[in-house]
């Protein structure tokens, strides 16, 4: 614990990463003796000139004792690649935080983690897809991770804490620098839910362009797997995904239309062999992971419904709190259609279950990718008969014939 506010302190100074870290580790033994010694035993250490010149220069103005009491007046815990609590699939990563910098809780998410990520500019499908899929995860026992940044990033922790599970959020900045700041209450949500918020930067760094790919590595790096919900070919979830191939994370996306530019990432992704998620299901078990839910908890035996769902041709069916009645949105939909006496458009369908066309459009789609629903011509969709519908007032799957 002593060295600590050393590492701390060090990592305040331009220029010093793991591997320099290693070297000061190394020749001086802590890294107390590194921040009193002068330039020559620096250089021998295996420090360049100018990182010797940028040690030298700026640790007269940096107090370790006083950067401690920074951070414990703003509840903030530091841990650096040696400390007990360092979370150990982040430090077997390639270029891992020397010092991560954590307000809340990360203890027991390794191993039941998985980051959901995507565009910032959603359409109304990648933000249905995202609360429920996160909302899921999070009530099956596993820790939803993302990056706080508008869009499916917010929706992936706002569904999680919904859900009543847990999300950690990783910062392109310093901890006191929340961005964005209309997420100021989100990250209080989470540090109150069990959950936090990570940063390698220290406390007053700003936000910044060349942030925010570094950080993607820490997400992925974080986690067991990487969903991408929505993004173009130039999105930074892309990036994301890059980091987790690289650390030998399982990648998985969320299949959508050929005509949307957000889906084209999610669309390669699936070609280059990513695992195709309609439901959270296809995660977990991707992943080998265990459902821990109230739910599942209370009923056991009841696989088909054990996230607080109902099976639509085979597929668990949403009942988050986003469900407008005892029916949810796929249910509703799936119902209607299967005793339509045929073809519906889909103005037709959004009048018979009153909900917003959007969300209407999206629970089509969301059917379609099941086999439960098919389009039979613009804007026209009918049940599939061969397939498992829900009948009014049961949960359970049924023949339509």
């Amino acid at each position: 614990m002593e060295d600590l506010k050393y590492w701390v302190a060090f990592h305040r100074i331009s220029g010093l990463g793991p591997v320099r870290f290693g070297r000061l580790e190394a020749h001086f033994g802590s890294m107390a003796e590194a921040w009193v010694a002068g330039p020559g035993e620096l250089a021998a250490a295996g420090l360049d000139r100018r990182t010797v010149a940028e040690v030298v220069r700026e640790r007269q103005g940096i107090d370790p004792d006083i950067e401690m009491e920074r951070l414990e007046k703003q509840h903030v815990t530091p841990l650096h690649l040696r400390s007990p609590g360092y979370p150990s699939q982040l430090r077997e990563i390639y270029d891992p935080p020397s010092v991560i910098y954590i307000k809340g809780d990360i203890t027991g998410s390794e191993d039941r983690s998985v980051a959901v990520v995507g565009s910032r500019r959603a359409t109304q499908y990648g933000r249905e897809m995202a609360r429920r899929l996160s909302y899921d995860l999070a009530a099956a026992g596993v820790t939803v991770i993302s990056g706080l940044a508008r869009g499916i990033d917010g929706i992936a922790h706002q569904s999680a804490l919904e859900s009543g599970g847990r999300t950690m959020a990783v910062m392109g900045g310093g901890l006191d620098r929340i961005y964005p700041p209309e997420h100021t209450q989100l990250v209080e949500r989470i540090v109150e839910r069990n959950g936090a918020i990570i940063t390698e930067y220290p406390l007053g760094m700003r936000p910044q362009a060349q942030h925010f790919p570094r950080r993607n590595r820490v997400i992925s790096g974080l986690c067991s797997g990487v969903l991408v919900v929505e993004a173009n070919m130039k999105s930074g979830a892309l990036l994301t995904v890059k980091w987790a191939l690289d650390q030998n994370r399982e990648v998985f996306a969320v299949p959508g239309s050929a005509l949307s530019p957000n889906s084209e990432g999610p669309n390669w992704l699936i070609q280059q062999g990513a695992k195709l998620v309609v439901s959270y299901r296809d995660v977990i078990e991707e992943l080998n992971i265990a459902v821990i839910s109230q739910t599942a908890a209370d009923d056991p035996d009841d696989e088909t419904e054990a996230s607080n769902g109902a099976s639509v041709g085979g597929s668990p069916v949403d009942k988050s709190p986003a469900s407008t009645d005892e029916l949810n949105i796929e249910e509703r939909i799936a119902n209607f259609l299967a005793h339509a006496g045929g073809p519906a458009h889909v103005d037709e369908v959004t009048r018979a279950v009153g909900l917003p066309a959007a969300i209407v459009s999206s629970g089509l789609t969301v059917l379609e990718l099941k086999g439960v629903v098919r389009q039979v011509g613009p804007m026209q969709f009918a049940s599939d008969p061969d397939r498992p519908v829900v009948r009014p007032g049961n949960s359970k799957v049924r023949s339509q014939n």
